[in-house]
């Protein structure tokens, strides 16, 4: 009989592919045994032992130039070897974890791009009435409003919750925003931003501000860029908007 099996057999008894074998042995991993007499290599039990112990460290994540030196290593080097996959094992899972919670806030739309506290008022609104495209052209405010005021943003979302808890606030808010879909020389216009502007002299704390831009050397461009989001689909709403400004700054109040 002939001593010792074929790499088939050997790939199923140590659960691997013949491919993989081979690459173990450009590797360097595991010595190619000898050739038998029809030229055939045959695995003894000593190769078959290294192929468990290399497919093992190799199915926990050890890069095959790492396994070499692991299988080689004896006494403490050897504990302190797989102390070392271990750590970096830990490691991968942690970093896994956050890709997982990423893809997780991602999947929920807001929460990639906006913290758990802004999200809340976007789940609030419908609750008050406002309707979806509402909601979105509130989301996409919020972004960019986080994105280019980052330091004051806690501050900003501040005066949103509080202008929520305002019957009236909420009201005139949302005909405001029905307003983007006027005719900039609509005559209600004039009339709403009257309106708007003596509601905010009347409880200036309702006034949106962005003092996070306090700071930034190109806080202007900022500001602007922020005031004119959506503009371009809604002529009554610039319209409407340069008013409530104007009002606001012949009352000697300077808009955000």
């Amino acid at each position: 009989m002939t001593d010792g099996i074929t790499i088939g057999r050997a790939a199923a008894f140590a659960g691997i592919t013949v491919k993989t074998i081979r690459v173990y042995h450009r590797s360097g991993l595991i010595e190619e045994p000898r050739r038998d007499s029809s030229g055939y290599r045959r695995y003894d039990t000593a190769d078959l032992l290294r192929l468990v112990q290399v497919r093992t460290l190799a199915a926990a994540g050890v890069p095959l130039a790492g396994i070499g030196p692991i299988l080689d290593a004896e006494g403490e080097d050897f504990t302190a070897a797989l102390d070392q996959v271990e750590e970096n094992l830990t490691r991968r899972i942690e970093e896994l974890t956050a890709r997982r919670a990423t893809l997780r806030r991602l999947a929920t739309g807001d929460r990639l791009l906006l913290p758990d506290r802004a999200c809340a008022i976007l789940d609030r609104m419908p609750g008050l009435g406002f309707s979806a495209a509402d909601v979105t052209t509130a989301r996409e405010g919020l972004v960019l409003v986080r994105t280019m005021m980052p330091d004051g943003f806690d501050e900003y979302l501040a005066q949103i919750e509080h202008g929520l808890d305002d019957p009236r606030h909420v009201a005139l808010i949302k005909l405001t925003w029905s307003a983007g879909s006027w005719a900039a020389d609509d005559p209600r216009i004039e009339e709403l931003a009257e309106e708007m502007a003596r509601h905010f002299l009347d409880d200036p704390s309702l006034l949106p501000t962005l003092t996070g831009l306090q700071d930034q050397d190109d806080a202007a461009t900022r500001r602007d860029l922020l005031a004119r989001h959506g503009e371009d689909d809604r002529p009554g709403w610039t319209t409407l908007t340069a008013l409530i400004r104007r009002k606001l700054r012949a009352a000697g109040v300077e808009p955000a």
